[in-house]
């Protein structure tokens, strides 16, 4: 076995790129950028007011006489001078000679004239929003490799741009196997069980914009499987069950009858020790266990990051945080293990059953907590790093 943290690095380092192309902002979101992207302008591109009221010059005693109205897209094409101001709307460009906003509920207005409430006076530079101070054309707004988000596309699209470019999203092939599996909702006796995991990974990767293919729940047969692996044509083929050691463990012999080179097989973790990963031609390959809980945990920590480095990521790895526990933690063994968990207000607590095939485990937790290799018993109060379930 190798430890996770290796089998990450390994598994990532063989993922290369891929292909660029350039989207609308609309197909841009969730994805990543593999450009350094530049502002084309200016925002604000003028000194903007940031409130509704009265934009006059700071330091000036009034009353003052209205002249002219600014409103956001339609700007007071005069001057203010000495004793004069403008009516000003949120959003709206600061006439020349003014240089601070008197919000209206501070003002007396009998006509055109206006006057400050006695608790306030036109101060330079309040409630303005100064010209550039969100970016200037020729700032770096986006890194290659950032995840673009909605407030990133917003960005984007503020500094001037209405296409991206990203890499190609991903193809990735699901094959499930084994005998006892049948489609959700057939209904096929106690001795067969309903096949979760390729939902759930499809589930898990529409998150990164993959396409996904499933093709389908594949018996413990070799010829079948080495079948259905051969009519994957992906990026990324992952295969769920079938990766240990029994008599009907078959992925790694397929894979093997394929010509796959793998790259490692078994990681000291738990859950989800038989984790296998290599290539076939352009192809990644990643075994992963069939138990749900031990497939999903699988899945968060190399499924999901190895589909990022696909589509350009520079941090493909899950994020951890640090919280404290609010339940005893018992001392762990050499495996890195992951415990199913919810944050409280008073902080995380496991919730059970710990089992690698209860599903019903993983759908109350919202996060994982992480025990490292040989951690010591951790108390109340202490902390630990969790991974978020989103």
């Amino acid at each position: 076995m190798i430890s996770l943290e290796a089998a990450q690095a390994r598994l990532v380092a063989l993922a290369s790129p891929l292909p660029l192309q350039t989207v609308s902002l609309a197909d841009a979101t969730g994805r990543w950028s593999a450009d350094d992207v530049y502002s084309k302008r200016t925002q604000p591109a003028r000194a903007l007011s940031a409130m509704d009221g009265y934009a006059m010059a700071g330091g000036s005693v009034g009353p003052w006489r209205v002249i002219g109205e600014s409103a956001a897209g339609r700007p007071f094409a005069g001057r203010v001078g000495d004793g004069e101001a403008a009516r000003i709307f949120t959003g709206a460009a600061v006439p020349h000679g003014a240089d601070a906003v008197v919000i209206q509920e501070n003002i007396v207005r009998d006509g055109n004239i206006i006057r400050v409430a006695p608790a306030d006076v036109p101060i330079t530079g309040r409630h303005i929003r100064q010209q550039g101070s969100d970016f200037r054309a020729g700032d770096l707004l986006i890194k290659s490799g950032d995840r673009l988000m909605p407030a990133q596309v917003a960005l984007a699209a503020g500094g001037g741009y209405d296409q991206l470019t990203v890499r190609r999203r991903p193809r990735v092939a699901l094959i499930a196997t084994g005998d006892e599996l049948v489609a959700p909702g057939v209904d096929a006796g106690d001795d067969f069980l309903p096949e979760s995991n390729t939902t759930m990974l499809a589930g898990l990767l529409d998150e990164l914009k993959c396409d996904i293919k499933r093709i389908g729940i594949i018996p413990d047969n070799l010829s079948e499987i080495v079948a259905a692996i051969r009519a994957a044509d992906a990026d990324l083929l992952i295969t769920l069950g079938g990766a240990s050691v029994g008599d009907h463990d078959l992925v790694r012999p397929a894979l093997e009858a394929c010509g796959a080179k793998l790259d490692f097989w078994k990681v000291a973790m738990r859950p989800g020790k038989p984790v296998m990963a290599g290539q076939l031609g352009n192809m990644l390959v990643l075994g992963l266990p069939g138990n749900p809980v031990s497939a999903f945990v699988t899945a968060l920590l190399f499924a999901k990051p190895v589909a990022a480095a696909l589509a350009g990521a520079n941090a493909p790895l899950a994020r951890q945080f640090t919280v404290r526990v609010a339940a005893p933690l018992p001392a762990n063994g050499e495996r890195i293990d992951h415990l199913r968990a919810r944050n409280t207000a008073a902080g995380v607590v496991p919730v059970g059953p710990n089992d690698s095939a209860s599903l019903g485990g993983l759908a109350g937790a919202d996060c994982l907590i992480v025990r490292p290799p040989n951690a010591p018993a951790a108390d109340i109060g202490d902390t630990v790093p969790i991974y978020i379930l989103d």
